[in-house]
């Protein structure tokens, strides 16, 4: 069984080369823009079955009495698997065909949010019990089961998308196109809340989870059409060569003798500043998460917002990230010539303003900008420090196990998000999840100025 999984899954083989060179321009021409847009589109899909959860929390919480802890539980059992997922699922996509292993991940990550909507249809909650636990207890952890299992399915996107845009792309043009991919994320975050929103408020929380469900899964076959793996499958040259960069003969030249492993353990176990990275990325998730799970939960609590407005409100987030995103990349490489931690301070410190701000603010409109403008301030680290600046400080050799290392501590502070801020809230109100936020910015401030100090050293030895 296991075989035949495994040979459906299987890398296609590699081609001969096409010796008409027009016809690989014209080829590479066409599949370029129709994988980069397949993959933008796959990866928005898999928000709508990730960010829904959202904006059925309030839902969730008024049918069922959850507490604002248990309703934690749920974040925590996707951003798990998720973290623990990325790991897992890198390895097996890199020598699986993206053709089939996108949209089958797609599929599941789509099954796994319609069963989670169907286990309330079949589980009525009353005075029953199920070996001596209430109804809506065992709800709640078949509710965490099918949360976790579409975390793990959609952990398997990423590296199917990394893997295309790797061999599809040169060095010389991939940040380009990575940066614009990356908006896949607030793209999907935005229309996650809005048809969302809209969902709930007409036809209950229940379908926030069955319509997005639905569109993966036409969303999915689209894709079997659209991605083909590898451009040697389909007989065009690698990209560099059809590129004519030096830089692949140049990186083959400067290889080392050195085992992957002993490259693992001085550019990433033995490595300060990936350590570094990774703890300040705990305290940017903290941050990230806490502002796309519960600001419509806080909304609605605290300021007694109707559930549309304050997904409307909300919408601003990842829209306004959009722009937070590519700026901060063209400020560092610009302004900063290629420094990073300046920009990160910058960016966090504007998130401690509008967090403290939106605490205070009573005029609802300001609401819009203020947590648009939390969301350019959190995607622009939640970009770099994870990503752009664990590559740069490791080496290209280990480019994908530095991002993985601090995407896994980036998870684990998702879960101490989902989890903390419900607590907080809880104990403390609806103050005591700010100040949460708060304090996991200062941290990170901190974090950030240390490495900002290194890196001023390093420069300065080399000058």
């Amino acid at each position: 069984m296991l075989k035949k999984l495994a040979g459906f899954f299987q890398e296609p083989p590699v081609k001969e080369v096409i010796p008409d060179t027009g016809k690989v321009k014209e080829m590479y021409s066409k599949w370029r823009w129709r994988i980069f847009y397949a993959c933008f589109i796959g990866y928005t899909v898999f928000y709508l079955c990730k960010k829904n959860i959202a904006v059925a929390l309030p839902g969730l919480s008024a049918e069922y009495g959850y507490s604002n802890t248990e309703l934690g539980l749920l974040g925590s059992s996707l951003y798990l698997t998720y973290g623990i997922g990325k790991f897992v699922n890198g390895v097996i996509a890199d020598r699986a065909d993206v053709r089939k292993f996108l949209p089958t991940a797609l599929i599941m990550t789509a099954l796994a949010n319609i069963c989670f909507g169907l286990s309330a249809v079949f589980i009525t909650p009353g005075e029953a019990s199920f070996f001596g636990l209430p109804t809506n207890t065992v709800l709640l952890w078949i509710f965490v089961f099918f949360w976790g299992a579409s975390g793990w399915f959609q952990s398997a996107g990423f590296p199917a998308v990394a893997k295309s845009l790797t061999y599809w792309y040169s060095n010389s043009e991939r940040g380009t196109k990575w940066s614009l991919w990356s908006c896949s994320h607030q793209v999907g975050t935005f229309l996650s809340v809005i048809v969302s929103g809209c969902l709930v408020e007409h036809f209950g929380w229940k379908m926030a989870f069955f319509a997005p469900g639905t569109i993966a899964i036409i969303a999915a076959i689209w894709l079997y059409d659209r991605l083909r793996d590898r451009p040697q499958s389909l007989g065009l040259p690698d990209i560099e060569t059809y590129n004519n960069e030096p830089s692949a003969k140049k990186s083959a030249v400067e290889e080392d003798n050195r085992t992957y492993i002993e490259i693992f353990k001085q550019n990433i176990l033995f490595n300060k500043t990936i350590w570094l990275l990774a703890i300040a990325y705990i305290f940017v998730y903290i941050i990230r998460f806490g502002a796309e799970d519960w600001m419509i939960k806080y909304l609605h609590e605290s300021k007694g917002n109707p559930l549309d407005l304050a997904a409307m409100k909300l919408s601003s987030l990842p829209l306004v990230g959009i722009a937070g995103t590519i700026c901060a990349g063209l400020i560092s490489d610009k302004i900063f010539k290629g420094q990073r931690a300046p920009v990160n301070l910058i960016y966090l410190m504007g998130v401690v303003f509008c967090l403290i701000l939106l605490k205070f603010n009573t005029i609802g409109t300001l609401d819009f900008v203020l947590i648009g403008l939390l969301g350019a301030f959190t995607y622009g680290p939640q970009m770099m420090i994870g990503g752009l600046c664990a590559v740069e400080s490791s080496s290209k050799k280990v480019a994908s196990a530095a991002t993985g290392f601090t995407g896994t501590f980036g998870y684990i502070g998702a879960v101490l998000s989902s989890t903390g801020t419900g607590f907080m809230v809880d104990k403390f109100g609806w103050n005591g999840a700010i100040a949460f936020w708060v304090v996991s910015a200062l941290i990170c401030i901190g974090i950030c100025t240390v490495l900002m100090i290194d890196e001023k050293k390093k420069t300065s030895e080399t000058k």
